[in-house]
């Protein structure tokens, strides 16, 4: 269940995008019951969760990152909105920025895409999306742009 996200994995096309969409309840509970510094905690455990759970995975699977497995597309998803206001157009924002950069890999996540394997493989292309998403939402926001 954890591993394609309570079955949004399973869909037919663009199951890593149907992964964000199911993270974005996961999303406003935490940003709405949590402290700023409490939700990075949260999201960090749940990466690391994230990662134990896609190494399980994998020893059962055929091949590395496999399509159904999008609790690291989660686990991004919360990376790219940390420190960023839970309103509906945030939430927009965000996951189009994510999904950019999960879809295009531009370089250093391509390379990790690559080059790292096992759980951490699967889960540590994701999170560096998520950290380049954040840094643009971060710049939006700074920017005076109001989500």
């Amino acid at each position: 269940m954890f591993a394609t996200w309570f079955g949004c994995g399973l869909s037919p096309k663009a199951p890593g995008t149907v992964g964000t969409l199911g993270a974005i309840p996961l999303f406003w509970i935490l940003a709405t019951q949590l402290p700023p510094v409490s939700y990075l905690a949260a999201t960090v455990i749940f990466s690391a969760l994230a990662i134990f759970v896609a190494h399980i995975h994998e020893l059962h699977s055929p091949t590395h990152d496999e399509p159904q497995f999008v609790m690291d597309e989660v686990a991004g998803f919360l990376v790219t909105m940390a420190w960023v206001p839970a309103t509906p157009l945030a939430i927009v924002v965000g996951f189009v920025v994510f999904r950019f950069f999960d879809i295009v890999k531009p370089f250093p996540i391509s390379y990790i895409d690559r080059k790292v394997e096992g759980g951490v493989g699967t889960v540590a292309d994701d999170l560096v999306a998520g950290i380049l998403g954040n840094v643009v939402m971060q710049l939006l926001l700074q920017n005076g742009v109001s989500l």
